[in-house]
């Protein structure tokens, strides 16, 4: 099994979707050239022009020519270079393609991925930098998967360009250039099906993204002192698979929740909400989450530091998370 980049397990899923099907197309600011990121380099010499699509600078625009395409029978795959930029588009996504299926029944279908980078850690300052993965996971209506990994990332956008639904599909940055073994072969990852990363009695600790990577670090050290966490990454956001985080819990009794995002409101409120709802006395001590502070993400990579989380602030809740032992 070969092991390639994250950014080219993306590029892959892209490259073979659209050799499966002649009605998947990608568009998007200098998709041509790679966009901000090279993932859809030197498509446009494979595919042309006409299905690697450059827009103009005008997140509304391209996201609600999206929807349009996909309502007459396409699957077009958006790229919004920077999440923090999907706010223009938000309307588009949010109060149509969203909502289209519901007010008008099965028949109607958005087949539409709307892809994009997501987070902090390179210093590109408050408005490049965000994590708003719990707002798309807040609307109904919009599938959120957040791959940790080029395997998942190549098999969940598959599963993304086929599905019948809107779908934001969330690249943290920082994983483009990390490698790992990626099937050459066609294969599809199921939605809302969560992955167990490693496998601890202790405390289960949920991290979504790059937190994936941090909670590893953090599995670690905390096993040098007697700790073992179980890690689970739950792949996508929405649908959230919430049994198997709660077998975790009903078996270490403790849980941590971590993520990128900022703490209030975020993806780390809402699961731990869910598991006090859904298997409350299976806890024996407080529900902790690890998020990025609730402030802008500053420029200066000391502050920035500051701000998003790591591994060390998934050592310390988990310790607190058991400080009723």
């Amino acid at each position: 099994m070969p092991e390639i980049f994250y950014s080219h397990a993306v590029r892959d899923a892209l490259r073979e979707e659209m050799q499966r099907d002649e009605r998947v197309f990608i568009l998007g600011e200098d998709i041509v050239h790679g966009g901000a990121f090279g993932v859809t380099k030197d498509m446009a010499s494979e595919f042309g022009t006409e299905r690697i699509r450059n827009t103009p600078v005008a997140e509304e625009v391209i996201v609600g020519a999206a929807i349009g395409a996909a309502l007459l029978g396409s699957r077009p795959v958006v790229e919004i270079m920077f999440m923090d930029f999907c706010f223009l588009a938000f309307d588009q996504l949010f109060n149509h393609g969203a909502k289209y299926r519901f007010m008008y029944g099965d028949p109607v279908t958005v087949p539409m991925v709307l892809r994009t980078p997501a987070g902090a850690r390179r210093g590109y300052g408050p408005t490049h930098s965000q994590s708003l993965d719990s707002i798309f996971m807040s609307i109904p209506g919009v599938k959120v998967v957040v791959p940790s990994n080029g395997y998942d990332a190549k098999g969940l956008l598959k599963t993304a360009i086929r599905d019948n639904n809107p779908v934001v599909f969330i690249e943290n940055k920082t994983l483009y250039g990390r490698r790992c073994e990626v099937p050459s072969e066609d294969y599809t990852i199921p939605f809302g099906q969560a992955r167990i990363v490693r496998e601890g009695s202790d405390c289960t600790v949920v991290a979504t993204g790059q937190m994936v990577e941090d909670a590893m670090k953090a599995a670690q050290v905390l096993s040098n002192e007697g700790i073992e966490i179980e890690v689970i990454d739950p792949r996508t956001l929405n649908p959230l698979d919430m049994d198997t985080i709660c077998e975790s819990v009903s078996k270490t009794a403790h849980l941590v929740v971590a993520e990128e995002g900022h703490l209030t409101g975020g993806v780390g409120a809402e699961i731990g909400m869910r598991v006090v709802e859904e298997c409350f006395y299976d806890l024996d001590g407080p529900v902790r989450r690890v998020a990025a502070k609730d402030i802008p993400v500053p420029c200066s990579e000391p502050l920035e530091q500051y701000v998003i989380p790591g591994s060390a602030d998934i050592i310390r809740a988990v310790r607190e998370s058991m400080v009723e032992e």
